[in-house]
C-alpha cells in the first residue's frame, strides 16, 4: 500500500490555485522525489496547468512536455494529477477526463495518485487539509482511498490560512497565465520563495 506526504510547496500551490478560480474547475500535476521513502511518495511540488478548457489534448500535451523536462533537470517525476471540480458539492473521481489523464500517469509511475480538492473543506481558515488522494494499483484500473499526511501539518495549514487571508492566491501562475503571456512563468520561483521565508518565521 503506497502512502503519500505533501511537502508546504506542494499543498499551497494546490489550494492556492483552487483558491484564485473558486468559480472553475482547475487542474495540474505533482511532483515527487524520484525514489519512495520505504512506502511514501514524497510529493515536493505542484505544477498549476488549467483553469479554462481543462482537457483540451494539444495544450495538456505541450504542458506536460514542459513540465516532464523541468522535473528531470530538478530529479523529480511526475507522480500525481489534482483537480478541483466546478461543482462544490463534487468531490469524486468518476470525472472521464481526470481519470484517464491519471492512468496514463500511471503508465509512468506506478505510485501516480489522483487528487480532488475537496470544495467544502477550502476556506481562509484553514483548519484541515481539503485534499482527497487515490491511488490505483493497475487492475481493473480502480481508484481507491489512498493514505497521506502533510509535512509540518500545523505549520503548513496556518501559513496556508495567513497567506490565503492576504488574497496571496493571486500570485499563482498556471499554464494558462503563461499561454497569454510567456513572461508568466508556470514553475512560479517568486511563490516559492515567499512560501519559504514565512515558513521560516514562525
Amino acid at each position: 500500500m503506497t502512502d503519500y506526504q505533501f511537502s508546504e510547496r506542494a499543498y499551497a500551490k494546490t489550494i492556492f490555485h483552487a483558491a484564485k478560480y473558486p468559480h472553475l474547475a482547475v487542474n495540474g500535476v505533482l511532483l515527487s522525489e524520484k525514489v519512495p521513502k520505504g512506502n511514501t511518495v514524497q510529493i515536493v511540488d505542484a505544477i498549476p496547468l488549467f483553469h479554462q478548457c481543462l482537457y483540451l489534448t494539444p495544450m495538456a500535451e505541450v504542458a506536460l512536455t514542459q513540465v516532464d523536462a523541468f522535473a528531470d533537470r530538478e530529479n523529480l517525476v511526475v507522480a500525481g494529477y489534482y483537480v478541483a471540480p466546478e461543482n462544490y458539492y463534487d468531490a469524486s473521481v468518476e470525472k472521464a477526463p481526470a481519470v484517464k489523464i491519471a492512468e496514463k500517469l500511471l503508465e509512468c509511475n506506478k505510485n501516480a495518485c489522483l487528487v480532488v480538492i475537496d470544495n467544502k473543506l477550502m476556506s481562509q481558515n484553514h483548519k484541515q487539509a481539503a485534499l482527497k488522494v487515490f491511488n490505483s494499483n493497475g487492475e481493473n484500473a480502480r481508484w481507491t482511498k489512498a493514505n497521506y499526511t502533510l509535512s509540518q501539518a500545523k505549520l503548513t495549514l496556518q501559513t496556508v490560512s495567513e497567506l490565503l487571508q492576504r488574497g496571496a492566491m493571486r500570485e499563482v501562475v498556471d499554464f494558462d497565465n503563461h499561454l497569454d503571456n510567456p513572461e508568466n512563468d508556470w514553475t512560479n520561483p517568486h511563490f516559492n520563495r515567499d512560501l519559504k521565508q514565512l515558513m521560516a518565521m514562525y
